[in-house]
């Protein structure tokens, strides 16, 4: 209520501004002061070309400060990931030149054509030629833009190749787990109605199929230049596995899993060495406002060489072994 309160404020406080501009304007045309209406037009003709080369100063100046800061100079980490660099910079690039243009135009005209004496303004109604000329090109260059996104997006989201890393991602207020399938490839049945604190994910260890389940929190383990599938799940609200060095997202919906899949191409050694950064981890954010803990919702992606990635992989218990050490004991045993 206070934030409507103080929007309407600021609404009120501006039409009353403007309603005294505009009074004092006519004010002034009444009083026969049109001289110095046309010297407020030339300083404002002056405002608007200085307005227009500190902008695009400005904007240079901010490149330069903080392109080095973002993710482009270290490069997509994954196959699809440099495709959708390209075409992120040939839209950039497009429009970047698109903005420009206009800009300059539209400040360039506001002082070469402010008011004089001996100006008179051109009746330009209509141009059929025109029309059809700035409708249909930017229509073509959004056309091939979304051919190209709905292209990579139905391949990030297509079947993954059949020698691909399953990872399920299940999302919570506010953190993530992880769950591996076994040695048997298959990850174990689950049912909401199973979850406790001790079987958090609510896996349904009558399958048998679970009892090789792997299950980590925080940290995920995956190796480098295979492809990897994410089977992404929501415990509560809507949440999204945001993979920003990998240049992909995906919806973690609660009750409706989702899917993508993806190639590495550095390790997480490969990338300390190429950003400089001996601290350097991937991130897994939350790209979805979940709650008041949103901020907090972090997970970390360490890709591995294959070798290092099996090693760690034999190290890990399965899940159903932490929790029922005995039944455990008694399957190898019977095995």
């Amino acid at each position: 209520m206070t934030e409507i309160l103080l929007l309407a404020i600021l609404v009120l406080i501006f039409v009353i501004i403007f309603q005294i501009a505009k009074a004092s304007e006519y004010v002034s045309v009444l009083k026969g002061e049109e001289k110095a209406r046309k010297q407020n037009n030339k300083i404002n003709a002056f405002l608007l070309i200085s307005f227009l080369i500190f902008g695009l100063i400005g904007i240079w100046w901010c490149n330069d400060m903080y392109y080095g800061k973002t993710l482009f100079p270290q490069g997509a980490a994954s196959v699809l990931g440099e495709k959708i660099d390209l075409m992120l910079y040939i839209t950039i690039g497009v429009t970047g030149v698109v903005f420009v243009i206009t800009q300059v135009l539209l400040f360039w005209f506001a002082y070469k054509y402010q008011e004089k004496d001996d100006n008179k303004a051109f009746y330009f109604p209509h141009d059929n030629k025109l029309e059809l000329l700035w409708t249909t090109v930017p229509a073509i260059f959004l056309t091939v833009l979304v051919v190209f996104g709905l292209k990579y997006w139905f391949k990030m989201t297509s079947d993954a190749p059949a020698d691909a890393v399953v990872v399920e991602v299940t999302g919570h207020q506010f953190g993530w787990e992880f769950r591996y399938p076994g040695a048997d490839g298959i990850l174990g049945k689950k049912n909401y109605k199973l979850t406790t604190g001790t079987n958090s994910l609510g896996v349904d260890f009558s399958d048998p199929a679970s009892h090789d389940d792997i299950h980590v929190s925080g940290t995920m383990h995956i190796p480098v230049g295979k492809p990897i599938k994410f089977v992404i799940n929501s415990q509560d609200v809507i949440h999204d596995v945001g993979l920003p060095h990998f240049r992909l997202k995906m919806d973690a919906v609660p009750g409706i899993p989702t899917t993508l899949w993806f190639t590495p191409l550095y390790t997480t050694d490969s990338m300390k060495v190429r950003t400089g950064n001996p601290d350097f981890v991937y991130e897994l954010s939350c790209d979805q406002m979940c709650g008041k803990g949103h901020f907090s919702m972090r997970g970390v992606i360490i890709v591995d060489s294959e070798a290092d990635y099996e090693k760690w992989l034999a190290g890990q218990k399965s899940e159903y072994s932490t929790l029922y050490p005995a039944d455990s004991t008694k399957t190898i045993a019977s095995k």
